[in-house]
């Protein structure tokens, strides 16, 4: 894992420089201090020294006649004048002739100080009282009588300012020491940031647009940069990429021009000969056929899932085996001992090995973890998720349980295993740890998210090492498998390899590419035509009294992912800014109930509900009701015959992976006429770029996107309708499963730590979609 937080702070750089010249400068401010003081104390000694000077003749004449003098009025002659305490006089016998009040007791005449002047030891001494309460500064000069012993007058200043001043001159010098520092740390970190940090910056998100496949061929790398080496390096680079890219471009012209339709015959022949007699093992949650008890008889349903769309027209292909959950109430009885049965009904063409699980088990496993934690977890829907301890428990025990029924089915033979979506993300490392020869690929089917969203779940590092059990981890769209490499590179101690776009983890290379999903044609489905379709329409239009009203029709599983109340309000909204469609307008939801036992999906069916009624009750007539919302797990021939009887079909999914709603109405519409609205949150809106496409959370944008799909010109929607039915032909289901399968059997793996040759050959098949 590479370490984060690699890019060196500007703060590393810029604090040695302000340490230093913190240092130099603060070097100054205190000699400049302690100059200071030192003058001060001069001053005040010069000023004592004038004062006593002053008072000398009173002193001498004092000492010479006492009796002729008044100590008083000498004593009291400098009483706290300002700075100036007061004054003490000493005769030559070391007796206190006159003292200040504000002195008194404070200088004894056998004090060392004074006592030294009276000897002619010194002509004056300065000395520094602190332990009276404040610094006091006393200065004692000789005062010299006759003939006989000089006397000492001593004078007293407060020196407490001094310190006063010098601390205040302190705090100023730290408070401009302080700013400067401040100063020149702004100067150098913009000097840095205009030196290096933003040209870097700018370099690395040319880089990630260069890798991401953002950047066009003639962007050149940023210019300015710090280093003449670094810039020609990234010259370099520039070219190396756009030589890559061309190369691929050309790769993916020769796959395209080479590669004729895709179908299900040239898919079996294809699979048969990559797995040279191994068998083919899809494991899934959802099961392709569920038998549920109605009315006392069983009811055979096809679950509402683009997962079973997908697969279950390659299983018929390829005679494989499903292993997936039985969660119809019927499901035991219609199957042997082992839970096993050849589907579809009727036809045979397969084999379907159901896992029973209890009903905690699913509650934990399924409606729990999987569809309350990892489910809003990959959806930017601001669904919080939810994560109980019990309920991973349960989800390890579901897998264990998958896998271990897939080994037992493969027993020692050889297969190739497509594990499929979030469900299930332990099993392929659980099926390497018994059988590390075997090709095993995940396909994950809804969205990665960015790896800070990711970060909260508290089993992600289970949940990514089980996803890199896998030889390949295949994702709908690019922008995906950048961000689970992103999420693994910031998790795991595993080292992303970008060339050959994987992780290597425990010797062994996880390939990570995306893989389009798509579906099958329609008219191999036995679907009704000609007549027997015209037919069916007219009869859906009496039933529901649709008259000649323009439809539009959105087909989902009921989820807080698809954005199906946003729709019912865009539909609201165009009514209300073009009433003349009121009575010529008709929006049906065919909504298939899903995962019930979760709260959050029961009240959404009552919102959904609710919303349906009061857009009705605002707008209906007599005759006429704008929302038709059919509740139900709706027949494929169903789905169909709404598709072909609608003028525009609406998805309006907040966050999804693909969605296989948008391009089975493309694929039902051979007709060429139609118009689909698509979110732009969707996998498919990368693909499908002819549709509208439109920001489902934006009201007023979806309902104008309403009204210019209704009234596009017709040329304009045909050519839109032929582009996209050509998008969808090219990239079938069977496309899609021939490139899974081919890579899952021909990527590199690494066996005791050595990287594999890949097999060539001059099929192109081998190439990614």
């Amino acid at each position: 894992m590479r370490p984060r937080g690699g890019r060196t702070s500007p703060l590393r750089l810029v604090l040695p420089v302000v340490g230093v010249a913190g240092i130099v400068l603060g070097g100054f401010a205190l000699v400049n201090v302690y100059q200071e003081r030192a003058h001060m104390r001069d001053d005040l000694d010069r000023r004592a020294r004038v004062l006593g000077r002053a008072l000398l003749p009173q002193a001498q004449h004092l000492l010479g006649d006492p009796a002729g003098g008044d100590p008083r009025q000498l004593a009291d002659h400098l009483r706290e004048s300002g700075r100036t305490l007061g004054l003490v006089l000493c005769d030559g016998d070391r007796r206190l002739v006159a003292e200040s009040d504000a002195v008194a007791g404070l200088v004894p005449c056998e004090s060392p100080e004074v006592t030294a002047v009276i000897d002619g030891a010194a002509e004056e001494n300065v000395w520094i009282m602190e332990d009276v309460g404040r610094p006091l500064r006393a200065l004692v000069i000789a005062v010299p009588v006759g003939t006989g012993r000089a006397g000492g007058l001593v004078v007293v200043h407060d020196a407490s300012y001094i310190d006063r001043r010098v601390t205040s001159q302190l705090s100023w010098s730290a408070a401009v020491l302080a700013l400067l520092a401040l100063l020149l740390a702004a100067a150098t970190v913009s000097g840095l940031r205009a030196t290096f940090a933003r040209p870097l910056d700018r370099l690395a998100d040319w880089m990630r647009r260069m890798r991401l496949g953002e950047g066009s061929e003639a962007e050149e790398p940023p210019p300015a940069l710090p280093s003449e080496a670094l810039a020609l390096e990234s010259e370099r680079l520039a070219a190396s990429l756009k030589a890559a890219r061309a190369g691929a471009q050309a790769l993916a012209r020769q796959a395209t021009e080479t590669d004729s339709l895709w179908t299900r015959d040239r898919l079996r022949g294809h699979v048969l000969k990559m797995l040279q007699g191994a068998q083919l093992v899809v494991l899934s949650n959802r099961e392709p056929y569920m038998h549920q008890r109605e009315l006392g008889r069983v009811r055979v349903i096809r679950p509402a899932s683009g997962l079973v769309t997908a697969l279950d027209p390659v299983l018929r292909a390829c005679e494989g085996l499903w292993v997936a959950h039985g969660g119809g109430d019927a499901d035991r009885e219609t199957a042997d001992p082992a839970g096993r049965l050849v589907v579809p009904p009727g036809e045979g063409r397969y084999t379907l090995r159901r896992v029973w699980l209890s009903r905690e088990e699913e509650e934990g496993y399924y409606y729990g973890l999987s569809n309350e934690g990892i489910w809003p977890l990959c959806h930017a829907t601001h669904e919080r998720p939810k994560f109980r301890q019990r309920e991973w428990e349960h989800y390890v025990a579901a897998n264990e349980r998958f896998a271990r029924a897939a080994l037992e089915e493969i027993g020692s033979g050889r297969a190739v295993v497509l594990v499929q979506d979030f469900h299930l993300a332990l099993v392929p490392r659980l099926l390497k740890r018994e059988r590390p020869d075997l090709p095993v690929s995940l396909f994950w089917h809804i969205p990665w998210p960015n790896p800070e969203a990711f970060r909260i779940c508290p089993w992600k590092t289970e949940i990514l090492q089980g996803m890199l059990g896998a030889d390949l981890v295949g994702f709908h769209v690019q922008h995906h498998c950048n961000n689970f490499l992103d999420t693994v590179d910031r998790m795991l101690e595993a080292r992303i390899d970008w060339e050959r776009f994987g992780v290597w983890q425990g010797g062994r290379l996880t390939h990570v590419r995306p893989f389009p999903i798509s579906v099958q044609g329609w008219e191999e489905r036995g679907v009704p035509a000609g007549e027997e379709l015209a037919a069916r329409l007219e009869q859906l239009r009496a039933e529901y009294k649709l008259g000649d009203a323009l439809v539009a029709v959105g087909v989902d599983r009921i989820d807080y992912t698809k954005g199906i109340p946003d729709r019912i309000r865009a539909v609201a909204r165009f009514l209300e800014a073009n009433p003349a469609w009121i009575g010529r307008f008709v929006f049906v939801e065919l909504g298939a109930p899903s995962r019930l036992h979760i709260k959050r999906y029961r009240d959404l069916v009552t919102e959904v509900e609710a919303l349906a009624d009061e857009v009705n009750w605002r707008f209906q007539t007599d005759s006429w009701k704008p929302i038709l919302f059919l509740r139900d797990h709706h027949p494929p021939e169903t789905v169909y015959a709404w598709l072909r009887l609608a003028d525009l079909c609406i998805v309006s999914s907040l966050h999804d992976g693909m969605n296989l709603v948008a391009k089975e109405f493309v694929a039902a519409r051979d007709d060429e006429e139609g118009v689909l609205i698509l979110s732009e949150f969707t996998g498919a809106a990368r693909e499908l770029t002819d549709a509208i496409l439109v920001n489902p959370y934006a009201t007023e944008e979806f309902a104008e996107a309403i009204r210019r799909a209704i009234e596009i010109p017709p040329e304009e929607r045909h050519s839109r309708m032929r582009r996209l039915r050509q998008q969808v032909s090219d990239r079938n289901v069977y496309r899609w499963a021939r490139d899974l399968i081919s890579q899952t059997v021909r990527l590199p793996r690494s066996e005791g730590g050595e990287l594999r040759t890949p097999v060539r050959d001059g099929d192109p098949a081998h190439m990614a979609a």
